[in-house]
């Protein structure tokens, strides 16, 4: 399904909304998290993928590879850690107490008692539950049904304590909530709800990372290197911290942006079609784990109204073809680890490549400049096995290979 947003628009950044999120409070994020001894000391790279371009018909293509950010495996690892510094930093706020130190453990006497919570479909589970170790605090993580055993022993790995219910996404946020309420503990979601935006706001700026890595070598001014930014969708979150970061940079001159979902959790699609933060329509299971969610976060949707040029769905075997492409280094390019929701953007590419009259309403062309995210590694590697066909060191060995081959390090190829 496609659905050209009518409330797009182009305009400088809206001063309500520099308010909520901005480039500023992101470069201090950024500053943050630079001394977590969990997260690689360099940015992720931005691979170029010069033949698949070619073959999809349009000038450059470009994805930003979170599968290297962290042990974590994921684009998460720079939401949940932001926002618990953050929260904690306002809890004890006459301490002054800084973020290296929290990170590096200097205080978790005094935090081992301070609970935190919240539900999660793997990776913000994982990432909450890493940060809260190091900071020395306890966590707490809600499961829902379809979560796989696998992703709950990784959050497990980190001393995390689970609790797990029968329903799906949304029911394990209500259930975090209604633990929180009767424990007094503090909910780190990375989905807003009425009454709860501050800590939502803070992992969304935590996103915004990934543009401010992507753009510091970009000259200033008005013109920004890509024409089109395809983004994955969720509860929006994600897509609302890196369209902020664009926005607030280039204003009316920002990229166009697509944001896709899995068809049966298109609560965003959902969204643009009524014109209000709406629940999806279908049943939410979806192998792409980290975008199965219902309902959309009515923060994150103030960003994505006005400035989301289009809402798209993928189906479960689209997301999977596209993995297995990424994994092959599809026709020449270098082999790259993307799980099921890593591989969302280049399903939604592909898939719009044989739309000739999406095409022409997006002005996507061989001119176009398209960045990619591919959100997530091996998060669940036996999914990730299962659908590759190969374990994802293979893959990781066919990239070192091509590296080899091409005389280029593990860095950025622009």
């Amino acid at each position: 399904m496609h659905l050209l947003n009518p409330q797009a628009i182009r305009r400088p950044y809206d001063a309500d909304l520099l308010k909520v999120m901005s480039i500023a409070a992101g470069h201090e994020s950024r500053s943050w998290l630079s001394t977590w001894n969990r997260l690689a000391p360099t940015p992720t790279p931005a691979w170029r993928l010069p033949k698949l371009a070619a073959a999809l018909k349009v000038g450059s293509l470009h994805v930003k590879d979170e599968s290297k950010r962290s042990e974590l495996g994921s684009f998460k690892a720079l939401g949940a850690p932001i926002a618990l510094l953050r929260l904690v930093l306002r809890r004890w706020p006459d301490q002054a107490w800084n973020a290296a130190d929290l990170l590096a453990g200097l205080h978790a006497r005094q935090l081992q008692d301070f609970f935190v919570i919240s539900a999660t479909d793997g990776n913000h589970g994982r990432a909450l539950a890493a940060a809260a170790q190091s900071i020395g605090c306890r966590c707490v993580i809600v499961l829902h049904a379809h979560v796989s055993q696998e992703r709950e022993d990784a959050i497990a790995a980190f001393d995390a304590e689970i609790t797990r219910i029968a329903g799906n996404y949304d029911e394990s946020v209500a259930e975090a909530a209604r633990l929180a309420a009767t424990n007094g503990w503090e909910v780190v979601s990375d989905t807003s709800y009425e009454g709860y935006e501050e800590i939502p706001r803070d992992v969304m700026q935590g996103y915004g990372v990934l543009v401010d890595e992507l753009l510091e070598d970009s000259p200033g001014g008005s013109h920004c290197p890509f024409t089109h930014v395809i983004l994955q969708g969720g509860v929006g979150g994600l897509a609302a911290g890196v369209v902020s970061h664009f926005w607030e940079r280039y204003g009316a001159n920002r990229p166009t942006f697509i944001v896709v979902e899995p068809e049966q959790a298109d609560c965003l699609y959902q969204s643009a079609l009524r014109g209000c933060a709406s629940r999806a329509t279908g049943t939410v299971d979806s192998v792409m784990a980290g975008l199965a969610c219902g309902e959309t976060s009515p923060l994150a949707w103030r960003f994505l109204q006005p400035t989301v040029d289009m809402f798209m769905t993928v189906t479960d075997a689209q997301a999977e073809a596209a993995m297995r492409d990424l994994a092959d280094g599809a026709a020449g390019d270098i082999p790259m680890v993307s799980g099921e929701s890593g591989a969302a953007g280049l399903a939604a590419l592909q898939a719009l490549i044989g739309n000739t009259e999406m095409r022409r309403n997006l002005g996507l062309d061989a001119d176009s400049r398209v960045v990619l995210f591919n959100t997530e590694g091996a998060t669940a590697p036996g999914v990730f096995k299962r659908i590759v066909g190969r374990r994802a060191v293979a893959v990781m060995a066919a990239q070192r290979s091509w590296l080899e081959r091409h005389g280029t390090s593990e860095g950025r190829l622009t």
